[in-house]
């Protein structure tokens, strides 16, 4: 089950919180709607409860808060707005990464798409999905890890009548096999028809907290929506109809030329507009809204010797749109049903009829009695629709078992998302078409020494296309997380976990040493075919100049990963990958230049002297060849740059956390 406690957003300037100490429960095997109009806060308090904001208050998920959850992903599954997904990964991608992200199969990404009915939509991109279809996908990423608590933020806006009933029995029908769903919904009819426990907030704060029947009870009245050119008339005749008849009727006008009476039936309306010649375009039975402060006291339609026992408020406050007659017919063949689990007292003979709900709310509401509730929560339903009606829904089958976290885990999603996407080939494309043709014009041109022909570096420019396109790559692999949050679903933002890091630049140097290769070898291959044989001469000290060349790649790579990682932008990666030769190199320029005092001895004298044992196999050479590698201005520059983005990276992931 769910708790809440407290639950109190931080104060706005000059304005009061938005939601002001907000407490309630939601139990297992129920669902449960937050109810309210748009502003009343119920995002707001989705994301305290998710600790996604910050603010008081704390929310327990089966006895423990979120932060204290091992494996929060697989606790709670969210669905807040749009699916965050890279808009060119296709379905099944998208779910396949987020399955090596939550460390379950691959093979569950399948089953969840079978369950939620995306199988012959598994390949399109995500940006091509219609609503419909990327509320499925979403529904279909807060089931991947199979979760005990479901939270979803308004699911069924937007959607189509026959989309929002497949949510709403999907919803159903993880409820019935014991799990908690908590959703938020602006519409009080769809709260009654889909929800077990209703908790309505208005400014932030809890101004009811009621069983679905009590609240439809009190808080929904029927009324009759009437529409034609002459309203002012027909009011005045059904208000002087029911004073003459000693009746209830109570008649609203809602601008125009639109009436809702309340306290009759479409039936009496229609005769008195016969009577007296009045035209009527639209007549039809719905479901008023009493609005949220109804909810607490008698019902809105109970009434006392023939007079009303409470007001029922002004009907001209509710600011929510009126039904369409369309929306929620009334069989006739219900008509004559009690409303369920209301007192026979609760209302006069001419309204209880108009206060049963939509048939495909009882159709919902057969489901109860399958559903683990606590003794003290037992719940009576009126006779309704069988079973057998209702459209079938299964969910995905159950995790049995989740395998341990392995290192592997974040190299394996770090591997789909990178290659998901087309734009890292597009990327690489690129590259080596422009290295080879900055090669072709720089052996044109001549006076270009054999190291900088090969890897298509000009002397102009401060880095070569290779390394800016290194650096894009290790760019893009944080700036495309902050863009579309694929993991932020749950967590607010981008997880700053060493374990993603260390992914990331495992990735990133990788894909940064293929370049390097790739470019190397199709210049030479292409001044070969242009210019000859002299041109791809292979230099003396070919073992250096490649250990350079790929540092340079590693480095502009990891450069571009931190930086994106730490102002959480591709531009702001890549920017920070051109500004180590354009500033940091004339820095470190000016920091070794100048004559020295004394004269320093060979480094590899001083490593022999300095270290109690000697270097095996002649390692000392090596290690000497890597720190004159780091000595150079390029190199030093790069290094530093690394190791200061790095303790930034470090220094926010940690301020994160401890607030």
């Amino acid at each position: 089950m769910i708790q809440a406690i407290g639950l109190t957003s931080s104060p706005r300037k000059e304005l009061p919180p938005a939601v002001d100490d907000v407490s309630f429960e939601a139990h297992a095997g129920r669902v449960t709607a937050l109810l309210g109009a748009p502003g009343a806060g119920k995002t707001t308090v989705l994301k305290l409860m998710l600790e996604l904001q910050r603010g008081r208050g704390v929310t327990y998920f089966r006895g423990r808060p979120l932060h204290r959850i091992p494996h929060p992903a697989h606790e709670v599954g969210v669905l807040l707005g749009d699916v965050p997904g890279h808009p060119a990964r296709s379905v099944r991608g998208h779910l396949r990464m987020l399955c090596a992200a939550s460390g379950v199969p691959a093979r569950r990404a399948d089953e969840v798409l079978e369950a939620v009915g995306l199988v012959s939509l598994r390949d399109e991109r995500l940006g091509t999905l219609s609503r419909g279809m990327d509320r499925r996908l979403g529904l279909a990423c807060a089931l991947l890890t199979d979760p005990h608590t479901l939270v979803l933020d308004d699911p069924a806006r937007g959607l189509s009548v026959g989309e929002s009933r497949w949510l709403h029995d999907m919803m159903r029908e993880h409820a019935a096999q014991g799990g908690t769903v908590l959703c938020s919904t602006a519409d009080p009819k769809e709260a009654a028809r889909i929800a077990d426990h209703v908790v309505t907030l208005e400014g932030g704060r809890v101004v009811a907290d009621q069983e679905a029947a009590e609240f439809a009870r009190t808080r929904l009245r029927p009324r009759v929506a009437v529409r034609s050119p002459h309203a002012v008339r027909l009011s005045a005749l059904l208000t002087q109809e029911a004073r003459s008849a000693r009746r209830s009727v109570e008649v609203v006008r809602e601008g125009g030329n639109r009436l809702c009476v309340y306290g009759s039936t479409c039936a009496e309306v229609g005769e008195t507009a016969f009577r007296h010649g009045i035209v009527v375009h639209q007549l039809a039975d719905e479901i008023g809204d009493m609005g949220p402060g109804v909810g607490a006291g008698v019902s809105a339609g109970a009434v006392t010797d023939g007079q009303p026992a409470q007001a029922p408020g002004d009907p001209q406050k509710d600011e929510r749109p009126p039904l369409t007659p369309t929306a929620e017919p009334l069989a006739p063949d219900q008509s004559a049903a009690p409303p369920e689990a209301a007192p026979p007292e609760a209302a006069p003979p001419e309204v209880a009829p108009h206060e049963v709900p939509p048939p495909e709310a009882e159709t919902h509401k057969t489901a109860a009695p399958r559903r683990t509730t606590a003794p003290s929560t037992t719940r009576t339903t009126a006779p309704s629709t069988p079973r057998s009606t209702r459209p079938h829904v299964a969910l995905p089958p159950p995790v049995l078992v989740r395998p341990a976290p392995r290192p592997l885990r974040p190299v394996r999603y770090e591997i789909r998302r990178a290659t998901g996407v087309a734009t890292g080939y597009v990327v690489g494309a690129c590259v080596l078409l422009v290295s080879a043709l900055t090669a072709v014009v720089l052996a044109r041109i001549g006076h270009t020494p054999q190291p900088r022909l090969l890897a298509a570096w000009p002397a102009e420019l401060p880095l070569p296309p290779a390394a800016l396109g290194a650096g894009l790559l290790g760019a893009l692999a944080f700036g495309d997380e902050f863009r579309h949050p694929a993991l932020a679903a749950d967590r607010g933002t981008v997880p700053r976990r060493l374990g993603l890091l260390t992914a990331k630049l495992l990735v990133a140097s990788a894909a940064a040493l293929v370049l390097a290769v790739l470019t190397i070898g199709c210049d030479a291959e292409l001044l070969y075919l242009v210019h000859g044989s002299e041109m791809v001469t292979v230099p003396t000290d070919w073992l250096p100049l490649t250990a350079g060349w790929l540092a340079l790649m590693t480095g502009c790579a990891w450069a571009g990963v931190l930086a994106a990682g730490v102002f959480r932008s591709t531009t702001a990666g890549l920017a920070a990958v051109v500004a180590v030769p354009l500033l940091v190199v004339p820095l470190v320029h000016k920091l070794l230049e100048g004559p020295s005092a004394r004269t320093p001895e060979p480094l590899s004298q001083r490593l022999r002297d300095g270290l109690p044992l000697r270097w095996p196999f002649g390692g000392e050479q090596h290690l000497e060849a890597v720190l004159r590698l780091v000595a150079q201005p390029v190199g030093g520059a790069m290094a530093l740059s690394v190791v200061a983005l790095l303790g930034a990276y470090v220094f926010t992931g940690l301020r994160s956390r401890v607030r």
